[in-house]
């Protein structure tokens, strides 16, 4: 039985301090040993203000440092922001100053291991700092998402795919948001935190996850050694069903909810959560995503020479996006979701990955700033 820990709280130094200590000493026996390399994963989006909701508040993340340090841990602050560079979110949303004095690196995930995560999406780039850990806590904050639903404990470790990769998987699975929930999950499955903590004294609703947002007091902190069991307990204390979260289903579906969950501590249903009206989980606008799904994103193609048409591939396909062709095999780019089944099955060595000549120049140039920095 998973226990999932929910107290009421406010952001008062002096009152989130001791709140904090007492949920993690409770869900943290035996976790932390000293000399241990732990890295605090929390919610930084984007540089903005910690009253907007959008961020896992400084005062809770001190809160989480200050506890894991008095464990005589190594700690490591880190994350991978989608807009702004790395030192200006860090001061824009406070952490810098709540940070100061405490014995803690701060930096942002760079270095990626390439991790087979299984079918359909094979070897991933994680930060390799989540991956080296000893231990990993994560610092989610409740946010709606207008592709996702919400943002809780689970999708809240896909800030471990750095930089450009992020809006590629959401391309490869954007039109298909049960299968992007499933990568959410092979990505929290991969990274393994140990707890999960997710910060809801002030939420995002409406249509979050960032300022399309309206933050909204709800005064509340939970945890939990499971993130899937954390989420779960959320959205009812929201009153969702559980089912309506494609990240709980992708997690029921891969065996990570647990039979039983007990909730400890200040639960009420909160009857009148904003949600946001759903978008099409793609990147971006939809002339963006077509542009980057059929310009930037690496493809499957086929060798017509080599192709034998023997429907191998169009069977094998999971997303339906394979038929023939006069000569070889036709895709159909806006259905694929990269998973390259096809490329791996094809009897005759046929079909191959491409990336398109505006994608390899985006790469350049990226890996060209990230030397500069």
């Amino acid at each position: 039985m998973e226990t999932v820990l929910i107290q009421k709280g406010r952001y008062d130094e002096d009152e989130i301090r001791p709140l904090v200590f007492e949920m993690l000493e409770s869900l943290g026996r035996g976790l932390f040993s000293p000399g241990m390399r732990v890295l605090v994963k929390p919610n930084l989006l984007m540089a903005a203000g910690p009253e907007e909701g959008i961020v896992t508040h400084p005062l809770v993340v001190r809160a989480v440092v200050s506890y894991l340090l008095a464990r005589e841990v190594r700690v490591q602050l880190s994350d991978s922001p989608a807009v702004g560079p790395f030192a200006r979110v860090l001061r824009r949303t406070g952490y810098t100053a709540a940070l100061e004095g405490l014995d803690v690196e701060v930096r942002p995930f760079e270095k990626t291991r390439s991790v087979d995560v299984g079918p359909p999406f094979g070897r991933i780039e994680v930060a390799a700092d989540a991956v080296d850990a000893d231990a990993v806590v994560n610092l989610a904050k409740v946010k709606t998402h207008t592709q996702m639903l919400l943002t809780l404990g689970v999708k809240n470790l896909f800030g471990c795919v750095v930089g450009l990769a992020k809006p590629q998987w959401h391309l490869r699975c954007g039109i298909d948001r049960d299968q992007f929930a499933r990568l959410l999950v092979a990505v929290y499955r991969t990274v393994a935190p140990c707890l999960t903590l997710v910060d809801g004294i002030i939420a995002l609703e409406g249509q979050g996850p960032g300022r399309g947002g309206t933050p909204r007091p709800l005064g509340i902190v939970a945890a939990g050694r499971s993130a899937p069991a954390v989420d779960a307990v959320l959205c009812r204390l929201l009153g969702l069903d559980p089912t309506q979260l494609a990240t709980h289903r992708a997690a029921e579906e891969g065996g990570l909810l647990p039979p039983e969950i007990r909730v400890r501590g200040d639960f009420h249903v909160v009857d009148d959560f904003v949600l946001p009206r759903m978008a099409p989980a793609t990147f971006g606008p939809p002339t963006v995503s077509r542009f980057m799904r059929r310009h930037v994103l690496q493809k499957p193609v086929v060798d017509t020479v080599r192709c034998r048409q023997c429907g191998q591939c169009e069977k094998y396909c999971p997303a339906g996006a394979i038929a023939e062709a006069p000569r070889g095999v036709r895709f159909d780019y806006e259905r694929c979701i990269r998973c390259y089944c096809c490329v791996e099955i094809c009897p005759h060595g046929a079909l191959q990955t491409l990336e398109p000549l505006a994608g390899r120049l985006l790469h350049r140039l990226s890996n060209l700033r990230a030397r500069r920095d």
